[in-house]
């Protein structure tokens, strides 16, 4: 295996970053061609190429391209959502039942606000949502 960039520390700006993680995507598709990445903690020299610059682009990433903020749904806006597909219901339906504000109630669903003490009974009422999760969130 010919390798390239044998004396590089660093990725310098993004072409030099494209340039470097297409060799290691030859390296990667030579390895696995190869079978060289079949065997369970074998250390050959594809391994050890792909760790070497795989360290590097991981590096140049971390400082250039930081990670998107995932978002997750709280387990009271899934039990609420389950329960008005079963029911074949919208938001709009949703908020006049309990009695909350269109607004304030796609708010609560997209995690920009917590329960309301009112919509809170009713959600257990209404919905016979888990009053452990509800209270959870208010």
């Amino acid at each position: 295996m010919k390798k390239e960039y044998s004396g590089l520390k660093e990725i310098s700006d993004r072409s030099h970053f494209d340039e470097v993680k297409a060799y290691y995507e030859d390296v990667l598709k030579k390895a696995t061609e190869t079978g060289a990445l079949e065997i369970q903690d074998a250390e050959n020299e594809y391994i050890k190429e792909l760790d070497r610059i795989g360290k590097i682009i991981y590096v140049y990433e971390r400082l250039n391209a930081p990670a998107k903020k995932l978002k997750f749904k709280s387990p009271l806006v899934i039990s609420i959502e389950n329960e008005l597909n079963k029911r074949q219901m919208k938001q709009r339906q949703a908020a006049e039942l309990l009695d909350v504000k269109e607004s304030t109630f796609s708010q609560i669903m997209n995690g920009k606000r917590s329960v309301p003490k009112t919509m809170a009974k009713r959600l257990y009422s209404e919905f016979q949502i888990d009053p452990g999760l509800i209270l959870e969130n208010l």
